[in-house]
């Protein structure tokens, strides 16, 4: 189900309703008989400890106050038969018959448990209390889940001192039990077999390096966990490979003046460039516009450097929530125009700039293209975005068919629009962010445009959608998919082939588009209608 009404990100019902497409994700791929099984239900049992003790503190009081205590009573009536149903599969051996036949009960009934809430009980609340009050609630409930046990009890009490009391202790224990039986260490990873054998390895080492699944901590916590990158160091190590960066010839960060203050821009050089000037590419990390900084995208802008001859550009934009919506997309915008006078003094060619990114990244690359072509400003040559994210909407199939993957699963996307947008709201349906609405008429003319997804990724039907959006307005488009991979894949190139490859097939997008190629199907005529698949 999906709720029959508009909500924001972080709203109380917003955040259930995810959980909800999350859980039930999880037992079509337990249904399907794909992925590991214990792994997957360990997932479920997460998760569902945490919804469950967070709709206790959260959810049902509120129901209780607005009339409907008979429906708060009725839903923790549920939990406590899901819980009796979720410490039998803890000790259970996946394929017994006691295993199975508690799954085939925990997940009919919490399917009925979603249909109701998704159904009655939200539905009813919002409308009693409002939608600010629902903001409200929702930042309850993440706080609720950050203190709640990792597992269920259905011993403790559903209600009173009691239960807070037995709730401290029995977390304690499970953080105990998690660490000894390395159930901490699956949290974070995605447990579908979805993934190549590379990307799984990848996501497997970072979810044992983060301290909890990203959008279980708070932002502060968040700033200080490791990335893919810092997976991909480890792998490198455990493997006795180098660990230095790829080597470039430089690599320095200059200070430029931008709309709030000062901004810190990274150039990288080419080994051995030469007086005669080259193009240039300014690329734009990704993150939430929350998270992660030019240290964690290095890789990418090394390999680009390498792969084109370009000097590669790469903004430190503003981040949320200290700077809101437009910050970040403001900076971009400043960068870029400060490029374009500034890339003769940094040996760059002016008439061979191009732009790109990842994630969010790729969202300000495509918004400063459609905000350069508004202003009558010339265009940079080419745009590449990767994963792009280009509506604020929970937009395709793709929000539910993964739902459940990692690093970028359908909550933490919820939660990185939440602090990226708190106070500005409104803000959501700016076209500089929410891009799918622009125009055929406002696409006309954008640069020759490649578009690189993955198959796991909240993101991947927006992506398409925005390649078909572009060859509707007769933008020569390129698409690329690549399969068993995971969103922000593209730097991995060290320990992921499939992202080596993806280097290549952007390096030669940028190339041509410098004239230093030789120009390819879509490039000399009609766009690609279709994605190209590799893996």
């Amino acid at each position: 189900m999906t709720l029959p009404y508009a909500t924001l990100p972080g709203d109380l019902d917003h955040l259930i309703a995810d959980e909800h497409v999350v859980a039930n994700r999880l037992f079509e791929h337990l249904e399907a008989g794909r992925g590991d099984r214990r792994m997957l239900v360990d997932q479920v049992s997460y998760g569902r400890a945490l919804h469950a003790h967070a709709e206790e503190e959260v959810l049902y009081p509120a129901l209780a106050e607005i009339g409907a205590a008979a429906d708060a009573e009725e839903g923790l009536d549920e939990h406590q038969a899901l819980k009796r149903l979720l410490v039998l599969l803890d000790h259970a051996d996946p394929g017994s018959h006691k295993f199975e036949r508690a799954l085939n009960k925990l997940i009919g009934g919490i399917r009925h448990h979603i249909e109701k809430e998704e159904r009655e009980f939200l539905p009813a609340l919002r409308q009693a209390v409002g939608a600010e009050e629902m903001g409200r609630l929702g930042e309850r409930y993440l706080a609720a889940k950050r203190s709640a046990p990792a597992r269920s009890h259905p011993t403790v009490p559903p209600t009173g001192r009691r239960r807070r009391l037995m709730h401290v202790a029995a977390g304690f224990m499970d953080k105990v039990r998690d660490r000894v039986s390395g159930r901490s260490n699956v949290l974070s990873t995605d447990a579908s077999w979805l993934l190549d054998t590379q990307a799984q390895r990848i996501l497997d080492t970072w979810s044992r390096l983060v301290l909890a699944p990203y959008e279980l901590l708070t932002l502060e916590q968040a700033r200080q966990q490791p990335s893919l990158a810092d997976a991909a160091m480890e792998i490198l190590q455990q493997d006795g490979r180098p660990t230095d960066p790829e080597e470039v010839g430089s690599a320095a960060d200059f200070t430029v003046p931008g709309p709030g203050g000062d901004l810190v821009v990274r150039v990288y050089k080419p080994l051995g460039q030469t007086s005669d000037p080259v193009p240039v590419v300014m690329w734009v990390h990704g993150g939430g516009w929350i998270l992660f900084t030019n240290d964690d995208y290095d890789a990418s802008c090394r390999a680009l450097v390498n792969r084109t001859g370009a000097i590669v550009v790469s903004p430190e934009y503003r981040k949320a929530p200290e700077h809101v919506f437009p910050a970040a997309h403001e900076d971009v915008l400043t960068t870029y125009r400060w490029l374009r006078t500034n890339a003769a003094g940094l040996g760059g060619d002016p008439s061979r700039i191009a732009i790109g990114g990842e994630g969010v990244g790729a969202n300000m690359a495509a918004a400063t293209c459609s905000q350069l072509k508004q202003a009558g400003e010339p265009l940079p040559v080419a745009q590449v975005l990767v994963c792009p994210l280009t509506t604020t909407a929970q937009y395709g199939a793709s929000m539910r068919d993964a739902a459940d993957a990692r690093p970028l699963n359908r909550p933490l996307l919820s939660w990185m629009m939440m602090h990226a947008f708190r106070g500005v709201t409104d803000s959501l349906k700016d076209p500089r962010v929410d891009l799918l609405p622009l125009s055929a008429q406002g696409l006309a003319g954008l640069p020759p445009t490649l578009i690189v997804t993955t198959d796991r990724d909240v993101l991947q039907s927006q992506g398409d959608e925005w390649c078909a959006r572009l060859e509707a307005a007769s933008v020569r488009t390129t698409s690329v998919r690549y399969g068993g991979v995971m969103h922000d894949f593209f730097g991995l190139a060290a320990v992921l082939d499939k992202a080596a490859h993806a280097q290549e097939e952007v390096a030669l997008h940028l190339r041509q588009a410098f004239g230093e190629a030789p120009a390819a199907h879509p490039l000399d005529g009609a766009p690609m209608r279709r994605p190209k698949v590799i893996g």
